[in-house]
């Protein structure tokens, strides 16, 4: 009997070992509590990169994620969509004697964040797009504005140095310590990395550190639970993020890196929030996006939705335009659709009932994107998406194309 209920606890505790990966040494995320908190908080470090790896996230991330009411990050990053287009290189495109589109190459584009091949967003922006998704509230730690000043601030010279140690921290070095959970290690690189240049480390991070403990010591005051995600260079040393929360009375603690074999119901519930659906009652447009879009409504009542995947550098566009009885179907396509040469768009017809018109555009600033119009009683609808080599000779375009209709 002894050696049954032995070989059931064996057998009990190396199937629970195999089923959890757990690494001890890990110090991402750190739980806040005390200082009168009713509710524990969490400090994450985060890096600027949409490299796959970095997202194999701890089990307690998804809890701190899912059971807080606020998501807090260095800046506002969707306020971006608007203007800012991430990718280092575009599509290789050619065209075949009957004018259809292909590529010669399956290679990544490249953008600021990593590439096509790795996550949609970068991690920073990944915590915001499910922030919105899941309807949780939004604090930004810094403007895009205040970071702005700080850039010409700092003199030229140090200013290549910054753009220089960014394509460092991206590279193969930094998302090492990154992996191993090192903040320690990771505040050596950067202290190593900035000391040619005096001050630059106190301007950069040290200062920046102050304001940004003071700001999330202010939300806790209020009695809001919150998940704060910095880059993780702002955590370690004695000026770090952690020991200014410290030194506010707060009890900070590192969070055990634990990842089941099986998905917890907190990182299904976090992962399910993918998709936003703005519905426009004034057109009936409805589109279906991977989070919030940026929207702008027009003097000329004409409404503006643009949503970014700022890691793979791919953007979806909608536009509704009040419809000028003037001008024909096939005038209309003739005026948003440039396409390129001997590539021509095609009018089709849905199985609704539904006309359009959909094809390759060339145009400035983005290039060649994807273009779909179709036309409701009062508006019309420019439909286009552009991104990198793999995504503009994908499926892709099409599927966002059938997530965008009038009601």
């Amino acid at each position: 009997m002894k050696h049954g209920v032995l070989f059931f606890l064996l057998i009990f505790f190396t199937n629970w070992s195999q089923a959890q990966i757990v690494n001890r040494e890990k110090e991402l995320l750190w739980e806040i509590s005390g200082n009168g908190l009713k509710e524990k908080s969490y400090l994450f470090g985060t890096l600027h990169s949409n490299n796959k790896a970095l997202f194999n996230l701890a089990d307690s991330l998804y809890v701190a994620l899912e059971k807080v009411n606020m998501i807090v990050l260095e800046t506002d990053i969707f306020s971006l969509f608007e203007e800012l287009d991430t990718r280092k290189s575009t599509s290789n495109t050619l065209y075949d004697k009957n004018g259809l589109p292909y590529t010669a190459s399956n290679e990544a584009s490249t953008t600021y964040f990593g590439s096509e091949d790795g996550m949609p967003q970068f991690l920073d922006a990944y915590f915001q797009e499910y922030c919105f998704n899941a309807g949780k509230r939004f604090l930004a730690l810094e403007t895009i504005k205040n970071q702005m000043e700080l850039s010409l601030d700092i003199p030229i010279t140090q200013r290549n140095l910054v753009n220089t140690q960014f394509s460092n921290f991206t590279q193969e070095k930094l998302i090492d310590l990154y992996l191993q959970g090192d903040i320690n290690a990771i505040d050596r690189f950067m202290r190593a990395n900035m000391s040619t240049q005096k001050d630059l480390y106190s301007k950069l991070i040290i200062k920046r550190n102050i304001a940004m403990a003071n700001k999330v010591d202010s939300v806790l005051k209020s009695k809001t639970s919150l998940f704060c995600a910095v880059g993780t260079g702002h955590l370690a040393g004695s000026e770090g993020i952690i020991n200014l929360l410290r030194s506010k009375g707060y009890r900070l603690r590192p969070v055990l890196w634990t990842i089941s074999e099986i998905a917890i119901p907190a990182k299904k519930s976090v992962k399910s929030k993918r998709n936003y659906v703005f519905n426009d009652e004034t057109s009936g447009i409805i589109a279906n996006f991977p989070g919030q879009p940026f929207s702008k409504r027009r003097e000329d009542g004409s409404l503006l939705l643009k949503y970014c995947d700022f890691g793979q550098g791919n953007t979806y566009e909608v536009e509704v335009i009040p419809y000028d009885e003037s001008l024909s179907f096939e005038e209309m396509a003739a005026i948003y659709i440039a396409s390129p040469p001997n590539s021509p768009y095609s009018r089709k017809t849905l199985d609704d009932g539904t006309e359009l018109f959909v094809g390759l555009s060339d145009t400035y600033p983005e290039g060649l994107s994807w273009v779909q119009i179709q036309i409701s009683e009062g508006y019309f609808a420019v439909i286009k998406t552009y991104g990198g080599n793999k995504y503009m000779h994908s499926d892709r375009p099409k599927k966002f194309f059938e997530k965008v209709w009038f009601e």
